[in-house]
This record gives structure tokens, sequence and C-alpha cells, in this order.
């Protein structure tokens, strides 16, 4: 075993000389475990409300979806896609065609986004979780149906099995305005509410109509063409493997998005504010480890005949000043796991029984209490990150006090 690992394991065990030494290096382990339980709590906090907006998009996002990097719409019924069909990994590809549209019933009128999709639309995604009212049906022999974000239902005043139906206009494709008779420029078509939906994100709640392709491809002046192909995979297929197989197939032109990707923005702003409170946590640590240059401060002091009788044996100061170094190490490394546990053990009380709510608990939220999800790769980087702050923040002041304290004067 390295000499000076051992005589500072023997340093941090034995009893000190004065008990202020043990109280200070008590308050040091103390202070740098809650500042460690701390910072895996808050972070396994921001990985539990990351997979809440993850399951929320599940409702509507597939697992991968392939749309046109310049453009609207593309033909799917190219060779490339057709090989994209035969892949193995893919369990069902539903198509789907969006574009703004004004909704009108009655008086009341608003613009959305019309989505129409495929039959296996409701196989493909969890919208059958997430309605509230209605069934997911969006055609039968003589009628279309739409399925509404709450949102939308709410600013037009309806809800599902309304007899009347919905007035939706769009734009005639390659159609100059007619100024004289405005209303001749627009494809109108009409659907019965058939279901509201609500997957608790207002990108999709407030904005989102949903019908069959055949509607949509009839009011916008399309035959085959789409905008998207949604996907979901086989649960033995890997994410991005087949996200990176059917890049491969269909080029450059096209754009291959997981859900992470669908949603680059939101989760994006989440992990930048995970990361910069962990920064803001890593200053806290920071200040509890200086407790730990005073305790090393006092045992260099208690300890000053013991480094004499080192030099006079032929200890050089290198590794003299490495014992403290690595005492310092110790007390970091102890208060580490003290708080990684502890923090462990609070994040699995806070998933079992709830502790802290979210509103008091009264229903107002996606979920009643707070969130958390521990990741065993933030547990790692805690402890590399409090290890590397305990060792860097002691390094000079105990290089320092090492060297005052063997001069040769003091010998």
């Amino acid at each position: 075993m390295n000499l000076s690992l051992y005589i500072a394991k023997r340093y941090f065990f034995s009893k000190k000389s004065h008990n202020a030494i043990h109280i200070i290096s008590l308050a040091a382990i103390c202070g740098v475990a809650i500042a460690t339980m701390a910072t895996v709590c808050t972070l396994s906090v921001f990985n539990g409300f990351q997979g809440l907006v993850s399951d929320m998009f599940s409702s509507f996002d597939p697992e991968l979806k392939i749309t046109p990097v310049k453009g609207k719409v593309f033909d799917p019924e190219t060779e490339n896609f057709l090989e994209v069909y035969s892949l193995a990994e893919i369990d069902r590809i539903s198509e789907s065609l969006e574009d703004n549209v004004l909704v009108k019933y009655k008086e009341r009128q608003v613009p959305v986004v019309l989505k129409g999709v495929s039959d296996n639309f409701d196989k493909l995604t969890q919208i059958n979780e997430a309605l509230i009212d209605g069934d997911f049906v969006l055609k039968n022999e003589v009628s279309h149906f739409a399925v509404l974000g709450i949102g939308v239902a709410s600013n037009l005043g309806v809800n599902a099995r309304f007899i009347f139906p919905l007035d939706i206009y769009a734009p005639k494709r390659e159609v100059q305005v007619n100024l004289a008779n405005p209303i001749s420029s627009f494809n109108i078509e009409y659907a019965y509410i058939s279901g509201i939906f609500m997957v608790k994100q207002p990108v999709y709640d407030d904005h989102y109509l949903i019908t069959s392709i055949q509607f949509a491809r009839n009011l916008f002046d399309y035959k085959t063409e789409v905008s998207a192909l949604e996907i979901k995979l086989k649960e033995t297929a890997n994410t991005q493997t087949v996200r990176k197989k059917i890049q491969q197939i269909i080029g450059d032109q096209y754009e291959v998005k997981d859900r992470y990707r669908q949603q680059e923005s939101a989760f994006k702003m989440m992990s930048i504010e995970k990361w910069v409170t962990f920064l803001m946590l890593c200053f806290i640590l920071l200040i509890a480890v200086f407790n730990i240059v005073g305790s090393l401060s006092m045992l260099i002091v208690d300890k000053q005949k013991d480094m004499i009788t080192l030099r006079n044996l032929g200890a050089g100061n290198k590794l003299i000043s490495r014992i403290f170094l690595f005492e310092g190490w110790l007390i970091s490394a102890l208060g580490a796991i003290i708080g990684i546990f502890t923090g462990i053990l609070l994040c699995l009380g806070q998933q079992h029984f709830g502790w802290l709510q979210l509103g008091g608990g009264n229903g107002a939220f996606a979920v009643d209490a707070y969130p958390v999800q521990v990741k065993i790769s933030d547990l790692f980087f805690v402890l590399a990150t409090v290890l590397g702050i305990g060792f860097l923040a002691v390094l000079y002041p105990v290089q320092y006090l090492s060297r005052k304290n063997l001069s040769d004067e003091k010998i």
C-alpha cells in the first residue's frame, strides 16, 4: 500500500490530542455530506421532471418520425421508403399530414394545426390514454370526425358528440386570393367531434386537431403526399440503432427524429436548468470543503512532531504533503459516500411516499408529488465532482502549511 495513504488512514481513524480537531473534522464531513445529498436529490428531481415530460409527449409523439429537411411534404412511395417499410425492427408506420387551418363552430373560430393521420395512429401512440371525453374515431361510412385538444375545445366551446359539425377552412394551393369573393379561395370541409384529448402539454392541447389523413388530403389538395412518417418499433429494437439505419437508407434530404429530437428545445431547456443548478450546488460544496482546510490545518499542527520524525527517517516534503492531501481526500470521500447514500434513501422515500407535494396535492398539477428518478451516471458524476473539488481545494493550503511547518528553523 502507498505509504502516504497508509499514514493518512491511520491519522484519519486515530485519536487526536485535541478534541477540537474531531469536532472540525466531523463538521467538514457533515458539510460535504449535506451538499452531496442536496446535489443528488436536486439532479434526481430534474430527472423525474424530464421523465414526466417525456411520458406526456409519448402520448402524442411516435418513437421515430421522418420529416423532410426542406419543404412541407414528400412522397412516401419511393424506393427508399419501401425499403424502410420492410425493416424487421419496425412494428408499424403511420402517415401524417399537418398544416394550419381555421376552425369555426357557430360564432366562434380559432386557428389550429390540423393533423391528418392513418387509421393505426392510436396503435402507434398512447393517444387513447390521453382521451378525457369521447372516443378516438376519425371516420365512418358517411362522415369524418375530429379529435380536439382540450384547449381548442375550450376556445370553441364544444365537447365530444356535439350534433353540429366543425367548419374547417384551408387556403387553396396555387390559387390567388379572389378579393371580390375571398371565401372562394378556401377549401371547406366539415367534421364532427368524436373526442377530446389532453396530454398536459400546451403545444398540443391548445393547438392541435386530429383527423383522418384522407380528410387532410382533401382539405389541402394533396394526393399521396405526407408531411411525416411516424414509426413504432418492436420492443426488442434499439431506437438509436434503427434511427441511424433509416437515416442511411433515406439520405440527407430527410431527418429521422427520436422523441428527444422531436421536442429538442423543451428537453434542452430542462437539461440547461439541471446543469446550471448543479454548478450552483458546486459552489455550495466548495464552501463546505473549506471546513476540510481548517481541519487539516489543525491536524498539521497536531502532528508536527510526527512530521519531524518522518523527515529524520528520510521522508521528503512531497511524501509528507501527500499524507495530508490523502487525509483531505478521505474526508471528502467519506462525506460524499454518506451524502450519496442519504440522497438515494430520500429519493426512494419520495418515490414511494411522496413526502413533498406539488401545490399541496390538490390535483392542480400533472402529478401530486415531486417526481424523482435516480440515475447511476449522475451518482458517479457527483462522486467524481466531490472528490475532485475536495482534492483541489486542499492542494495549495496543504503544500503551503507542510512547507511552513517543515522549515529548517522549526526542525
